[in-house]
């Protein structure tokens, strides 16, 4: 008996010393998907406490832009932001894909939050990210 359970320990030895990348299965098939609210309007759920406080305090106000320049931006920065995930650049920042469809009529305060989200990251992190703006580069 004591054979069998010790041969059984070495047989798993093995298979115990492999990788695991079930993780970075279940990473590539995240994605940040824009949705309507129950207005019918684009919103994005930003899960972060302090990207509020940055909203508020920290953010240049939404009239300061346009949605073509915001769109434009947008555009930019989401395949900077997707090429940096698919690439594995930064993963303990950039954890999920964005989806964005640039053919999309998002509206500006979807476009805008999109945009704070990138000079977010950018005033957190320091992530310098070549589509945003000099006024909205780290401060």
């Amino acid at each position: 008996m004591k054979n069998i359970v010790l041969i059984t320990l070495i047989a798993c030895i093995p298979f115990s010393c492999f990788s695991q990348d079930t993780k970075k299965k279940d990473k590539e098939q995240q994605e940040m998907k824009p949705s309507k609210n129950e207005d019918g309007e684009w919103d994005l759920t930003v899960i972060d406490t302090q990207f509020d406080y940055f909203m508020s305090a920290v953010a240049r106000p939404i009239s300061q832009y346009t949605e073509s320049y915001l769109k434009t931006k947008n555009i930019f920065l989401v395949n900077e932001w997707n090429s940096y995930y698919h690439s594995g650049k930064y993963p303990n920042i950039i954890e999920s894909g964005i989806d964005y469809d640039p053919k999309e009529n998002y509206g500006i305060k979807f476009e805008y939050k999109l945009y704070q989200v990138f000079v977010y990251v950018n005033w957190k992190y320091k992530l310098k990210m070549n589509g945003l703006s000099g006024s909205d580069a780290i401060r």
